[in-house]
């Protein structure tokens, strides 16, 4: 049902969470798991992002690394994918790249916004996603 699973990771702590409930997917459903970090970068006429929000390509590549790490020691092989933009435009245009069946991730990750729940990055991709979304409380 579930043959390519997208999860997109940041240093949050729902982002951890949710990682039970990812490798339960991807095991129940034996999917495929690609893990995506976006580090979001300013876009030109745009204000920059708040500095928690911007990590280092070291710091990005720790993540991804220990949560490949992660999940290899459950016995489930994790694709890892990198890239810079707007977090909700690029994990979609991630989904649609890979053809994902379902994005799984967190209620609430570092991009919850000023302006609150309604604009933030989970908001978005339920709303932009090319397929299901389950998000994990």
């Amino acid at each position: 049902m579930f043959k390519t699973v997208l999860f997109p990771i940041d240093e949050s702590r729902e982002s951890r969470e949710a990682a039970d409930t990812v490798a339960q997917m991807v095991k129940t459903f034996n999917s495929r798991l690609i893990l995506l970090s976006v580090n979001e970068v300013p876009v030109e006429g745009e204000e920059p992002p708040p500095p928690e929000r911007v990590m280092t390509p070291e710091a990005i590549a720790e993540l991804l690394k220990n949560a490949q790490g992660m999940f290899s020691k459950v016995g489930i092989e994790a694709e890892i994918i990198e890239r810079e933009g707007k977090p909700a435009f690029i994990i979609c245009d991630v989904a649609d790249e890979i053809n994902a069946d379902l994005v799984i991730m967190g209620c609430r990750g570092i991009g919850l916004t000023e302006e609150g729940l309604a604009d933030s990055v989970t908001n978005r991709v339920i709303n932009l996603a090319p397929c299901p979304v389950l998000i994990v409380p």
